[in-house]
């Protein structure tokens, strides 16, 4: 057999029988050898495509195990104004930005994403008066950093039809003031996302989603899930299927009706639907976190709004999430729970409990999501029930002083995120980034891992850290297993896609602080190159 293209120098496989190799040979979209180099050289034609790796290195595809790029292809758009701390850190730049929104869009609407003030330093309280001063007639919506939290004006209010009586969704809610009136606050999914539906024109969404697989492919990923599918998209995705350059895995919004319009059995190895999303909380970075033990009373709660003492709270009770997981659970879905609080974290276990007790299920992968105050023992009660962790672990390398200074102290903030702890029970977890909330960069996510740094550059819970070679796995097979992809992508063995990356060096070879900063030279979707740094 003639392959179609070949990869000559080092090839990292993430295959525990070979973990290294010196030549990797692809066909028809597969690969068919991974080996010798002069293996492969035999397998080289006239037609053959042929890579000499010299001091790079290829790997598997990275994967992102908790996405959103149908959002943040939304919210990417020039139709919103991106705020983000990545983006701007200067609380002057981001009201300036606001500002020539409002001016700039008039009745039509301004709208932005990124808010937050523990990064941005200075912001002022975003209040309904506030914002009405800003945009007296124009609506504006604002989006926090999270996702978790918005603010509206008076202007949008109008335009939406919320009133005092409009009823909260449920997991979500209005924020009102002392005698019932709105106060230009939205929490969480069911409130927030319906202050920006309708924003971007859907005839233009298509090119949206194209762009955001090139910013995924540009980071070296091939494969990301979807963790808030809103079933309205299935159409475009259906559309788009031939164009579409990252697999796509999605997990469908659970909904007051708690009914989905999917079959287990569906889609194929380029978009599928896998699971059904839930939440217990929101955000730390909002105070809406179940926890065991309280925020601190610093400048930064303050300005964030946690009264003093606070435990924060959950958005749903436990005989919730028991009819949500059970009306899906049952049927053959995986559920994928957000959960920061550890509070959080013993409800949702339980509920996972007792479905598994009534509908034993041998390979069910049941999730968590961020975990970032979960406990060693709650990591090794997961593990003991087969549940498995999607790590958020790129919140220390933005947010590690803060957690530890301003919002937890030195007990809890330091082990926020314990990925050392959630390895060390024999867990296969993944590492992600949520995007838009952090960009889109795996590779920062393996070096933050193995080193644990915050952006003063100390270390938190150094014992907390786990080796380059883990935090590979996580960013590749491990995530491919919860996505319940690993059949196919993850690791670099003979039969699977070709969904490959070429790095400009070795990560295992490297300091782990300087993974994060190697390049990305080209990124391979069932054999086609996708990116090419050289483009």
């Amino acid at each position: 057999m003639a392959a179609d293209l070949a990869f000559l120098g080092t090839v990292l496989t993430v295959d525990d029988t070979r973990p290294t190799a010196q030549a990797l040979a692809v066909a028809d979209g597969r690969i068919v050898a991974v080996g010798e180099r002069a293996d492969v050289e035999a397998m080289v034609g006239p037609d053959t495509e042929v890579v000499e790796l010299g001091d790079g290195c290829v790997m598997p595809g990275l994967i992102e195990a908790h996405g959103h790029p149908l959002m943040e292809a939304i919210v990417l758009a020039d139709r919103i104004v991106d705020i983000r701390p990545v983006t701007m850190r200067d609380a002057g730049d981001v009201l300036a930005a606001i500002r020539r929104e409002v001016a700039d869009r008039g009745e039509s609407g301004a709208y932005c994403n990124g808010w937050d003030p523990l990064l941005q330093l200075g912001l002022p309280e975003p209040t309904l008066a506030w914002l009405d001063d800003v945009a007296p007639q124009t609506p504006l919506v604002i989006v926090h950093n999270s996702g978790h939290q918005a603010y509206f004006n008076t202007a949008t209010a109008r335009r939406l039809g919320l009133t005092r009586d409009t009823p909260d969704p449920k997991g979500a809610r209005y924020g009102r003031d002392a005698s019932g009136e709105l106060d230009g606050t939205a929490e969480e999914t069911g409130a927030v996302f319906s202050l920006i539906g309708g924003v971007v024109d859907p005839s233009g969404f298509g090119a949206m989603l194209l762009a955001e697989c090139a910013r995924l492919n540009r980071a070296g990923l091939t494969t990301c899930s979807e963790m808030a599918f809103d079933p309205m998209f299935r159409p475009v995705l259906d559309g788009l299927r031939d164009q579409l350059t990252v697999r796509l895995r999605t997990y469908e919004m659970s909904t007051a009706a708690m009914t989905t319009t999917a079959d287990v059995d569906n889609g194929d190895d380029v978009v599928k639907q896998v699971g059904i999303k839930i939440w217990v909380d929101g955000s730390p970075w909002i105070g809406n976190v179940d926890l065991t033990f309280p925020y601190l009373d610093t400048a930064a709660t303050r300005t964030i709004g946690v009264v003093p003492g606070s435990c924060g709270h959950a958005n749903y009770t436990r005989e919730q999430l028991t009819e949500i997981v059970n009306a899906y659970y049952p049927l053959g879905w995986q559920m994928a729970c957000h959960v920061h609080g550890d509070a959080g974290v013993d409800t949702i276990l339980d509920v996972y409990d007792e479905a598994l007790q009534a509908n034993p299920r041998a390979d069910h992968r049941l999730r968590l999501e961020h975990v970032g105050a979960i406990s060693n023992a709650q990591l090794q009660r997961a593990h003991d029930l087969g549940v498995t962790c999607s790590i958020f672990v790129d919140q220390i390398h933005y947010w590690g002083d803060v957690l530890v200074d301003g919002l937890f102290g030195p007990e809890h903030g330091s082990r926020w995120m314990p990925v050392g702890s959630a390895v060390a029970t024999g867990m296969r977890i993944s590492l992600h980034n949520d995007p838009p909330v952090t960009p889109e960069e795996p590779l920062r996510n393996i070096s933050v891992a193995a080193t644990r740094v915050a952006p003063s550059g100390r270390v938190l819970a150094p014992d907390e850290r786990i080796t380059v070679e883990q935090a590979i796995r996580a960013q590749t097979l491990d995530a491919a297993w919860q996505l319940f992809a690993d059949d196919v992508v993850g690791s670099l063995e003979v039969g699977k896609y070709a969904d490959l990356v070429v790095l400009s060096a070795d990560p295992r070879a490297v300091p782990p602080e300087t993974v994060a900063d190697l390049d990305v030279r080209a990124t391979y979707l069932a054999g086609r190159r996708v990116f090419a740094k050289s483009d």
